[in-house]
C-alpha cells in the first residue's frame, strides 16, 4: 500500500473530507501547509495537491513538490490550477455551468478517452463518478496521457510521465471540495474509487 500525505490549508470542506473516518484511513500524513517543510515528503509515496489552496503558499511549496516527482514520487492536483506550478502546465479558464442538467438533452461535455487505463478498466471509478461539473481544461504536452477530454477540446484529467521521474496526475475535477462541502454526490463515489486506487491501483 502507498504512503500518502496531503495538504491541508485550514479549508474547512478539507477538514471535512481528509477526516471523514473511510477517506482518512488512506492517509498516512496530513500536512498542514503554512507548516510545510521539504523533509514531510521524506518517506512518503504519493503527494495529493488538493483544490482551492492558498495560492502563495502552494507556490512556496511548488518547488519541493517538484523534486518529490523528480526522485520518482506521484503527485495529483484535483481542481482548478490557474497558477502555473505544474510541469508542462497549459491550464485554460472556461465559465462554469453548474446546472447543465437541468438543460434539454443534458450533456455534461465529459468523454472517457482511455477507458483501458487501470483506473476505468479495473473497476475503480466509471464515467458517472466523474460527472459533475468542470472550471476548465488543461492542453497537452507530447507525451501525456489524457484519461477524461471535453468534447469542445482539452483534458479534464490527464497522468504525466514523461516531465519527471515521477507520475503527475493532473484534473480539473475538485472532489475533495465538494465532499467536504456536502454538495455533488458523485464526487463520493469519485473519492470512493479513486482514493483506493491511488493506494493500492495499478497507476
Amino acid at each position: 500500500m502507498r504512503k500518502i500525505a496531503v495538504l491541508y490549508s485550514g479549508h474547512a470542506p478539507h477538514f471535512v473530507t481528509f477526516n471523514t473516518p473511510k477517506y482518512k484511513q488512506y492517509f498516512d500524513k496530513i500536512i498542514y501547509l503554512p507548516h510545510f517543510a521539504e523533509q514531510d515528503l521524506m518517506g512518503m509515496d504519493v503527494v495529493i495537491v488538493p483544490s482551492q489552496l492558498h495560492n502563495k503558499l502552494l507556490l512556496e511549496a511548488a518547488p519541493a513538490i517538484r523534486r518529490f516527482a523528480d526522485n520518482g514520487g506521484v503527485v495529483v492536483a484535483f481542481g482548478p490550477q490557474p497558477w502555473n506550478w505544474i510541469p508542462g502546465q497549459n491550464w485554460e479558464t472556461r465559465p462554469t455551468n453548474f446546472w447543465w442538467w437541468l438543460e434539454k438533452d443534458a450533456d455534461s461535455g465529459l468523454r472517457m478517452v482511455a477507458p483501458d487505463y487501470p483506473l476505468f478498466r479495473d473497476g475503480y471509478l466509471d464515467e458517472a463518478a466523474c460527472t459533475w461539473h468542470q472550471h476548465g481544461v488543461f492542453h497537452l504536452q507530447d507525451g501525456m496521457q489524457s484519461l477524461i477530454d471535453m468534447k469542445d477540446g482539452g483534458s479534464l484529467m490527464y497522468v504525466d510521465k514523461v516531465s519527471s521521474k515521477g507520475t503527475w496526475i493532473v484534473t480539473t475535477l475538485d472532489p475533495d471540495f465538494h465532499f467536504g462541502s456536502y454538495f455533488m454526490p458523485a464526487t463520493e463515489k469519485f473519492l470512493d474509487g479513486f482514493l483506493p486506487w491511488l493506494a493500492c491501483g495499478e497507476i
